[in-house]
């Protein structure tokens, strides 16, 4: 089928001029044809020539406009899409994001209304805690925490934060009465804008066992999402009505 498309697709008109070429020419050299015979031959040639170059221009001219209305239609359909604000994480990619969330942090970071027994396991806190510290892109790291949290802080979390290069960067908590409804992790980006993963206390966000509560659905609020400025009311009005220590 490739041999007989690549037959089908030959410039007859060529083949057939140079045909006449080799024909006229071996017929002048024998001296059957003259001069004038080699004219003429010449003459078709070139008009063949030019013909094959008007073919090719109407067929790349039709390419072209195929190609621009295909452009045109993809403007469209982009044009068309809204991007989503934001994005539910669950259980199988729940470390490998928070993680790369916590890699791609960049400036002030703040953990509102975590619950610290997640940072128990030294694998959860070697997942979701220790990239944000050793990052070199975040300058600064706050918690805003419930007073209940006071104990497990000091007794729990504070030491491996002290083994992690990057410890002085953690404040000490800003310690709130806060109600158990959500929880938030607050971040600049690279690309200047603050994106956040927000979780909620309670099936079925939160798996709740014995000894923690760990976030079992995260939302990965987008920098566009108009979210982002009413999280960062919050941990403005609850840091200014704080107690500290």
């Amino acid at each position: 089928m490739t041999g007989m498309r690549r037959f089908r697709t030959v410039e007859w008109e060529a083949v057939a001029g140079v045909v006449a070429a080799v024909v006229a020419l071996v017929l002048h050299l024998l001296g059957v044809a003259d001069e004038g015979v080699l004219l003429t031959v010449m003459l078709v040639l070139l008009a063949l020539l030019l013909l094959s170059v008007v073919r090719g221009q109407g067929r790349e001219q039709h390419v072209d406009e195929v190609l621009q209305s295909v452009a045109g239609d993809l403007a469209g359909v982009r044009a068309s899409l809204t991007p989503p604000d934001t994005i539910l994480v669950g259980p199988r990619s729940l470390r490998t994001q928070s993680e790369r969330f916590a890699r791609r942090a960049r400036g002030d970071m703040t953990w509102f209304n975590v619950c610290l027994k997640m940072f128990l396991p030294q694998d959860l806190f070697d997942a979701m805690l220790r990239p944000a510290i050793e990052n070199p892109e975040v300058r600064r790291i706050r918690f805003l925490l419930d007073e209940r949290e006071r104990a497990r802080w000091t007794t729990q979390v504070l030491p491996k934060i002290q083994a992690c290069t990057g410890a002085e960067k953690v404040e000490e908590p800003i310690w709130c009465s806060l109600p158990e409804t959500l929880s938030f992790i607050l971040t600049g980006t690279e690309e200047g804008s603050s994106e956040a993963h927000l979780s909620f206390w309670g099936e079925p966000f939160m798996s709740h066992s014995a000894d923690r509560d760990v976030p079992r659905y995260v939302f990965h609020v987008l920098g566009h999402s108009e979210l982002i400025g009413r999280l960062s009311d919050l941990e403005r009005d609850y840091a200014g009505g704080a107690s500290r220590p």
